[in-house]
């Protein structure tokens, strides 16, 4: 059971090179919150690569 979505998406390789960051520094900040699931997708085309990062996650203690 969860009662958020976070998504994170990147399709420039600098957006990508930053993910991680992003994702550490939203998780920090969002401590209340247990992560329950997580789904990793990745598309691509000629010319661009998408990375996503979907997390599911419900106050903590719920």
């Amino acid at each position: 059971m969860f009662t958020g979505v976070k998504v994170f998406s990147a399709t420039k390789a600098k957006e990508r090179e930053e993910l991680s960051e992003n994702i550490t520094r939203w998780l920090k900040s969002n401590s209340d919150l247990e992560i329950v699931d997580k789904v990793v997708t990745q598309s691509s085309d000629n010319e661009f690569h998408c990375f996503s990062m979907t997390i599911f996650y419900k106050q903590k203690g719920q």
